[in-house]
């Protein structure tokens, strides 16, 4: 009886040895989970038109794919674009019609899918099995998947298929700790992957004279297309900021050399960085610079200017001003386009 025991006592010690080590150094490995995939041919291109102005996170995709499960909280989508080298066994012709049986092998995991398409729109199922030292290989350089409040609500399991389907990798977290940003989190490896913020781009954007740069600058850097090269044109033409955030209104509101250049020929040689945001806000153009000079109104301020705008006051109106008064200014005409001043 005594050695049965000791036979038991030890099964049970070996098996809770075990426990402690995977939870110790490969931390508890994760369950395979499943869902439903879908696309269509059309889905990039769809994308693209409906924000062209942000950096387009589908150039050189072939398709983009959405994997649709379900949680706790109802149902959790995350859609991704991907090119047929990255999906191990499909092809453009099969995306047209047939069935499929594709996979994405990542660095997190493997996402293995079936399904059919149907005249370029497909469906199916997928299942996704995590790598199980990945947790541990990223937890080793800071990044703890099941500490960070990032996505919480997703849990551990749907944070790392979508460190899968994004693709954020040791080699990332690497490249990311090299540099100078401050204490980084989870959620900041998401960025950098889906953004491609890493330590080239950092220093390129350092070289410009912003040393400072965290991550959500350098994510603002990447959706509204500040580069070097934006940053340098733009001290051409005479504006060296040091608040990023100029630059950023810059990119919003679109002021280009070609857009400085236009205001310098018509006289505007000195506007500060808020008054040509300004002027592109109210669409302040250089046709509109011109008709005003033309009319007698050659030195104005910005604001003067930008009241013409607010108050819709045309060539027309002007005409028909100056025909009564010859030297109307500019609030006389606001009070007369507003009503509390009348025409002689």
């Amino acid at each position: 009886m005594s050695n049965i025991f000791m036979r038991q006592a030890l099964r049970a010690f070996g098996f809770l040895f075990i426990i402690f080590f995977i939870g110790k150094f490969v931390i508890v490995a994760q369950e395979p989970i499943s869902g439903e995939w879908r696309t269509d041919n059309h889905s990039i291109k769809k994308a693209v038109d409906a924000a062209p102005d942000f950096v387009n996170l589908g150039q050189g995709k072939d398709i983009h794919l959405t994997f649709e499960r379900r949680t706790t909280n109802g149902k959790n989508n995350h859609g991704s674009n991907f090119s047929f080298s990255e999906l191990q066994g499909l092809t453009r012709e099969q995306t047209q019609n047939g069935n499929v049986s594709f996979r994405l092998v990542r660095e997190a995991g493997t996402v293995e899918c079936v399904g059919a398409f149907v005249n370029g729109r497909g469906s199916g199922t997928f299942t996704f099995t995590p790598n199980a030292g990945y947790m541990a290989a990223m937890k080793s350089r800071g990044f703890d998947f099941e500490k960070s409040s990032f996505n919480s609500s997703d849990g551990v399991s749907g944070k790392v298929l979508s460190a899968a389907l994004i693709n954020v990798t040791t080699a990332l977290a690497d490249d990311l700790r090299s540099v100078d940003l401050g204490p980084l989190d989870v959620e900041d490896l998401f960025k950098a992957a889906i953004f491609k913020v890493d330590s080239k781009f950092m220093a390129e954007m350092k070289a410009t004279g912003y040393p400072g740069l965290k991550m959500e600058d350098l994510v603002k850097a990447r959706i509204f297309k500040i580069d070097a090269e934006f940053v340098r044109k733009m001290a051409e033409m005479g504006f060296v900021e040091k608040d990023f955030e100029k630059m950023v209104k810059f990119s919003i509101f679109k002021v280009t050399p070609e857009y400085l250049n236009e205001l310098k020929a018509a006289g505007f040689t000195s506007l500060s960085s808020e008054d040509v945001v300004k002027f592109r806000i109210f669409k302040v153009t250089p046709e509109l610079l011109n008709m005003l000079r033309s009319e007698g109104f050659g030195s104005l301020s910005a604001e003067q200017v930008v009241k013409f705008r607010i108050f819709n006051i045309d060539q027309e109106f002007i005409r028909t001003a100056k025909a009564s008064e010859p030297n109307i200014t500019v609030d006389q005409l606001v009070e007369m386009k507003i009503g509390v001043r009348r025409r002689k």
